[in-house]
């Protein structure tokens, strides 16, 4: 099994930008001012990554940039493990489109195109993940 720290940094330098949007739409786990919850991420958990400022992804109050990623890839995949889990904690997911846990996956193209969505169990080592990573950065602009 290959390391997932070394493919990702392989990718980082082909030109793969991961982006943090915290939440606290799921079990309160991102409580707090969102100026704060981006320099505690960054020391305390060695997130190496640009974090944004904390939004919402779900409800009416939902950030346009998830409105645009979920409209234009309304499912997620590998869900069905992750829904079945969830249920077994007695948390009740929403719709199929809607933005099922943290660290759920989209990966936009090049061109600014969404190319596809992973449910958020999907490890960032999944080979399905790093399939589309890598025909994303193999694509010219």
């Amino acid at each position: 099994m290959r390391d997932c720290r070394t493919s990702t940094a392989a990718k980082q330098a082909q030109g793969l930008e991961i982006l943090g949007f915290p939440a606290n739409n799921f079990g309160a786990q991102e409580p707090g001012h969102r100026s704060r919850d981006c320099s505690l991420r960054t020391t305390k958990f060695g997130v190496a990554f640009p974090m944004f400022g904390k939004i919402s992804v779900l409800g009416a109050d939902r950030h346009p940039l998830y409105d645009a990623l979920v409209a234009a890839q309304p499912k997620a995949e590998g869900t069905e493990a992750m829904r079945k889990s969830l249920a077994e904690y007695g948390e009740k997911p929403g719709a199929e489109s809607d933005v099922l846990w943290n660290f759920e996956k989209f990966v936009i193209g090049r061109d600014g195109t969404v190319l596809a969505r992973f449910s958020p169990d999907i490890e960032a080592g999944d080979p399905r993940l790093g399939k589309v990573l890598d025909r994303a950065l193999a694509a010219k602009v």
